[in-house]
């Protein structure tokens, strides 16, 4: 059996209004919108089907929802018998709506109905891109019987394990005859259908996927790359089969996003002749000053309007602690036994004191860095922090639209409350990483790394500093962990893998057992690292070195670089600071492999004390979920650009006007920083002195 109907059609409904030659619904026209989403409905589904979906829309996106011949309104014309019929006539309703970008949604059988008008479309222009959900490749055998051969009670059976028809409705016989129709008149229409393996549409192509969808899975979802010369990305959505239309919280911003993404990324239109020929002769435009967000905030000033977050990243934490819950701010916040890891790492820092050098002309900064052979705009990271949903509803997903929004690269964690897909979905381009808790099922910990793979993460970075949990007091006095209470294992609930080692109709509480069996590996050996390298082409960092005999042993196990970490001070108590470590590690590994570290950072100047004493880039953590809990994206947004305002700033008062200019000559020679040969300083140049870094990491 193939689809149901999200909202069972009445025989003799109304016509809808803002219906265009039969085939198109506008449930809420839209006049400022500026592109427009083509909504196909399911096997025996209807237009209405997308109504709530509509509704959430912002006011710059028009939803048009396609209603199929047969049903509703059009009850009294034949259902179509190909779904190349269908293709040819929602194309037809389209000519009139080609004046903004078409983005073609659709679920089930509607996958293989837009695809084909994709096709269609892309004879006379372009489609911005294909969203495709609960629906295999149009080449792929979707393994469905005729249903001319099941009974009406398997079908109605069939209709309630996938969900989508309340079961009041179900318990009418003249709705259930008149969805049984439909049903089997579109299968038929569906099973028709071929598609060649080559077959492709040049518009990408985002596949979204519900984690508890019993008719798809992940492999199987996969093969759409084949029929997109665009690229190909997946999205997981929470939920079962129907979850597109009957969680439209959770699908709108997701699509939006996308859209918007999609639209800033298109070459604007050609200027005017005229237009062309001033800006020829015109004077360049004056540069931007180097800190917008101070200008801002001051010219806000004038009209009496003050930040609603503090700029001060020093005092998000107990600004957090006011609206977190106890449970949620315990686990953010706590450290490992007394705390001593923990004020260690914000103790290095301040022994740490710069050195500005005046008068070097640096109205602008270059902050870019290139890192395995990629450029970020800033040296910059957000930490893989875990379960963020215990600080803010959308957790990751709010922090990937503020770390885009800010230009700023995120590494995901293994124990995100989000999955790895549908974070990679509201990333956009932005650069970002995943994170990786090598299980000990193996099978599992590869297909972690194939979804991160396919959904474009460009690095993994594997945890090797938590092998066993640390004493965390807070977390304990409490008796609280997010993960046995289902947050932060959502990589794992929407892994096929994972899902495979569950026991037959698992509830709960033993899909969070099988979690914590599972999730890490207290064997690890540096074998297994060696293991992790022969799995992927990937660039491969070590998180969570501090000797330099073990930065060492993870290049020759096969990683490309190493994070100098203390996990934030949660691991283990009484430990040595990141900052401290840091100039042995980098003296360890030589000047060109990539080295990161985190633990500790909280302002611009942190970020330039780590640069100086060799890192090529950091990893940011705590004040960005403190942002989170206080205001959602926005408040991750004001945390990064507060950050990063700082970061320019405090390298163009040190006298810097790009990274290359950042060294140990702009420390103070204290006897901590001065026994490390990266702290001499030789000459007059900012960043002189020491071990060079490789420049094509600046």
């Amino acid at each position: 059996m193939t689809n149901t109907t999200t909202a069972p059609p009445a025989p003799q409904a109304a016509p809808s209004a803002g219906r265009t030659a039969g085939w198109i619904r506008t449930p809420h026209a839209r006049p400022d919108a500026t592109a427009r989403l083509v909504c196909f409905p399911h096997a025996g589904g209807a237009a209405n089907a997308f109504t709530a979906l509509s509704a959430g829309l912002p006011e710059d996106i028009e939803l048009l929802a396609v209603q199929y011949p047969g049903r509703q309104d059009r009850r009294a014309e034949p259902c179509a018998e190909e779904i190349g019929e269908l293709a040819a006539g929602v194309t037809g309703a389209l000519a009139s709506r080609s004046d903004l970008p078409l983005f073609l949604l659709g679920h089930s059988m509607g996958a293989l109905v837009a695809f084909e008008t994709a096709r269609l479309l892309e004879e006379h222009g372009t489609v911005a891109r294909l969203f495709v959900s609960a629906a295999r490749p149009p080449a792929q055998d979707w393994e469905e019987p005729d249903l001319t051969l099941v009974g009406d009670e398997e079908l109605v059976a069939g209709l309630r394990r996938l969900g989508g028809i309340p079961e009041p409705l179900l318990r009418d016989p003249e709705i259930v005859a008149e969805v049984l129709r439909l049903l089997r008149a579109d299968h038929r229409a569906l099973l028709r259908h071929h598609c060649a393996e080559g077959t492709a549409v040049a518009a990408p192509v985002t596949v979204l996927l519900a984690a508890a969808d019993p008719k798809n899975s992940l492999e199987q979802m996969a093969g759409w790359a084949r029929h997109t010369t665009g690229g190909q990305d997946l999205v997981t959505l929470s939920g079962g089969h129907f979850s597109l239309v009957e969680r439209p919280g959770e699908s709108g911003p997701i699509l939006t996003h996308q859209v918007r993404a999609d639209l800033t990324r298109a070459d604007p239109a050609p200027a005017p002749a005229s237009a062309q020929a001033s800006a020829q002769t015109a004077a360049p435009a004056p540069e931007e000053p180097l800190a917008d967000l101070v200008r801002e905030i001051l010219l806000d000033g004038l009209e009496g309007r003050t930040p609603k977050l503090s700029t001060d990243p020093t005092t998000l934490e107990a600004a957090a602690r006011e609206v977190m819950s106890p449970d949620a701010y315990a686990y953010v916040a706590g450290t490992a036994g007394s705390g001593a890891t923990g004020r260690a790492g914000r103790e290095a820092f301040d022994r740490v004191r710069l050195v500005p050098r005046m008068l070097r002309g640096t109205r602008r900064t270059d902050t870019s860095v290139t890192l395995f052979g990629q450029r970020l705009p800033v040296p910059v990271l957000l930490a893989p922090l875990a379960a963020q949903q215990v600080a803010h509803p959308e957790g990751e997903t709010a922090t990937a639209r503020a770390a885009a929004a800010a230009g700023v690269p995120l590494v995901l964690s293994t124990f995100a409350s989000r999955t790895l897909e549908e974070v990679a979905g509201q990333a956009g381009d932005q650069p970002r990483w995943f994170q990786l808790y090598l299980p000990s099922d193996r099978s599992v910990g590869e297909s972690l790394v194939r979804r991160a793979e396919a959904s474009g993460y460009s690095a993994i970075v594997v945890t090797v500093d938590a092998t066993h949990l640390g004493f965390r007091s807070a977390e304990l006095d409490r008796g609280y962990s997010p993960f046995l209470r289902g947050t932060g294992i959502a990589n794992f609930t929407s892994d096929p893998a994972f899902r495979a080692g569950l026991p037959a109709a698992a509830d709960a509480t033993a899909t969070v057992l099988r979690w914590a069996q599972i999730s890490t590996d207290p064997t690890l050996t540096w074998a297994d690292l060696a293991w992790l390298r022969r799995l992927t082409r990937l660039p491969l960092l070590v998180k969570g070195i501090l000797h330099p005999d073990d930065a060492r042993l993870a290049l020759e196990h096969g990683a490309d670089g190493v994070v100098v970490s203390t996990h934030g001070g949660r691991q283990l108590d009484g430990g040595v600071s990141a900052l401290d470590a840091l100039p042995g590690v980098r003296a360890a590994v030589g000047p060109d492999v990539p080295v990161l570290m985190d633990s500790g950072i909280r302002t611009g100047s942190d970020v330039v004390k780590a640069l100086a004493l060799g890192a090529d880039a950091v990893l940011y953590g705590r004040p960005y979920v403190y942002g989170l809990a206080l205001d959602g994206r926005r408040g991750v947004e004001h945390v990064l650009r507060c950050l990063l305002t700082d970061l320019g700033l405090a390298l163009a008062l040190t006298g810097c006007a790009s990274l290359a200019d950042v060294g140990p000559g702009l420390l103070f020679p204290r006897e901590h920083v001065g026994t490390h040969p990266l702290a001499r300083t030789t000459s007059d140049t900012p960043g002189s002195g020491g071990t060079p870094k490789n420049g094509d990491r600046r």
